[in-house]
């Protein structure tokens, strides 16, 4: 249960009661055995990533720098949605603080628009790589990749600033059940019993402008990329050139397709079941910080190399 703070005609829940898998609930312990197994590679397995790419001076170049930048993205999206989500499954923990709520939004929504910006760096980086070879040192120098990092810092914190404090100025109905086993700014907004279109719309066009942009800019990135490769000697070289993209367009595959759909669900899918809204949500938060450096590991012989040796030592 949870109480109400009221100032007239103002109600403001203390807490939120968060779900975890509709209609499966007797199932959570058996539920959370697949759930830890990701928290525990994505942690294991983006923590290797940082420590080998610091601990090998090979590695010290800008793809690999911004892999580091998509490795913290990743740890930072798998701590803030663990606690609650195996709290739910292993304790049913369901009451979250109404602040704590609006906090750990933020900080998911601000690590989502981080990694899609980090992704856009990668492909620009792939783009270089490519069609300008011997000027890529000197284009995607150190103190460039630091800018980067800052720039997709600060776009990240002061576009969704505005977000809890718009939350905060609503009047919620006495409703308090959240979709999620975290929370998400589309959910909790819709709980709200006063008029939510600056919300809506400030939603729809941080998204637009920010993830929206990455993706049509990612997309062109990779038309020029293909035909840089189209216009090399031999079918050879150009088959090696597509091959270094491979991991970067996995990755942006499994974090771009289950955002895009997450949101049009909370948007325009009133009459979908609870439980697809679900999966969609855990598959956008939880498989692509599991996911990342499998696919990195697997792909960048360098990656492997380095972690091969880390495990002999």
């Amino acid at each position: 249960h949870t109480t109400w703070e009221f100032n007239g005609s103002f109600y403001q829940p203390s807490a939120f009661l968060m779900m975890g898998i509709p209609g499966l609930e007797a199932l959570h312990q058996w539920i959370s055995i697949p759930f830890f197994l990701l928290y525990f590679i994505a942690l294991l397995g983006n923590g290797m990533i940082l420590f080998i790419i610091k601990k090998t001076q090979s590695l010290h170049e800008p793809m690999y720098y911004l892999l580091s930048m998509l490795a913290v993205t990743d740890l930072g999206l798998a701590l803030c949605t663990l606690p609650t989500t195996l709290g739910i499954f292993w304790f049913n923990i369901r009451r979250i603080e109404f602040d704590a709520c609006l906090t750990q939004m933020y900080f998911i929504h601000i690590l989502s628009l981080s990694e899609s910006s980090v992704l856009l760096a990668m492909a620009f980086d792939r783009f270089v790589a490519v069609s300008h070879p011997l000027r890529y040192p000197a284009i995607l120098a150190k103190s460039t990749i630091i800018k980067i990092g800052l720039a997709i810092t600060l776009r990240s914190v002061l576009s969704l600033l505005p977000l809890p404090f718009l939350l905060k100025r609503l009047t919620y109905c006495k409703k308090t059940e959240l979709s999620h086993s975290f929370c998400f700014h589309p959910d909790i907004m819709n709980l709200a019993c006063a008029d939510i279109k600056v919300n809506v719309f400030y939603g729809m066009i941080i998204l637009l402008s920010t993830v929206g942009m990455d993706f049509i800019f990612i997309v062109l990135s990779y038309i020029l990329i293909v035909k840089t490769a189209i216009s090399l000697a031999s079918k050879e070289e150009c088959l090696k050139t597509l091959n270094t993209c491979v991991s970067h367009i996995c990755a942006v595959l499994i974090f771009f397709i289950p955002m895009i759909g997450l949101s049009m669900i909370h948007r325009f899918g009133k009459d979908i079941p609870p439980l697809v809204n679900t999966l969609v949500a855990y598959t956008y938060l939880v498989i692509p910080p599991a996911l990342n450096p499998i696919i990195y590991s697997i792909k960048s012989s360098h990656i492997r190399g380095a972690l091969l040796r880390a495990l002999r030592k």
